[in-house]
């Protein structure tokens, strides 16, 4: 397994939608593995293959002890109730803002073997979920930011204060890890 670089905020891969995986062979899963191992290092709790460079439908995550990677991940249903928490991103690494998600998702996914099924999440989870979906789609979790925080962000980014990304993203002020 070896560390990837992750991308950071500016770089274009991060506004592209990844392509449908076909191939689930070897180098899936390595690219899974090394992506774990990344996301663990930077003290991240979910990593999609862009923020890797690698423009694939397949992102990695580990909450409350629950690890994986998912592949072509499908968004079959959202919940009308909402959660308030913070939330960060390892391409952002240091800035936390508050933001809304759903309470609870389900999801249809493939593992690395392409066996086929239905995740149902809450809670901290579905928050991981669907802000690496929100990747695979060139979505940032600063698109979902209130506007004057998302000004923040940008104020924040442009003086240069993103945290040196090989110290880790840490967590957050709610002791929540980036994304």
């Amino acid at each position: 397994m070896a560390l990837l670089p992750i991308r950071l905020f500016g770089d274009p891969v991060l506004r592209e939608r990844a392509a449908e995986v076909t191939d689930f062979d070897a180098a899936l899963r390595r690219l899974a593995d090394d992506m774990l191992e990344t996301m663990r290092a930077a003290e991240g709790a979910g990593l999609a293959a862009n923020q890797v460079g690698v423009l694939r439908r397949v992102f990695t995550y580990e909450v409350e002890g629950d690890a994986g990677a998912w592949v072509n991940p499908e968004l079959l249903d959202v919940s009308e109730e909402l959660q308030p928490g913070e939330e960060g991103c390892l391409s952002f690494p240091g800035l936390f803002y508050p933001c809304e998600r759903p309470l609870r998702a389900r999801l249809r996914v493939r593992d690395v073997a392409g066996d086929e099924r239905t995740v149902d999440s809450e809670g901290l989870l579905t928050r991981v979920l669907l802000h690496e979906i929100d990747h695979l789609n060139g979505i940032l979790f600063i698109d979902h930011l209130a506007r004057h925080d998302r000004k923040d962000a940008m104020r924040r980014i442009r003086a240069g204060e993103l945290e040196d990304p090989r110290a880790g993203a840490g967590t957050g002020a709610g002791g929540e890890p980036a994304v």
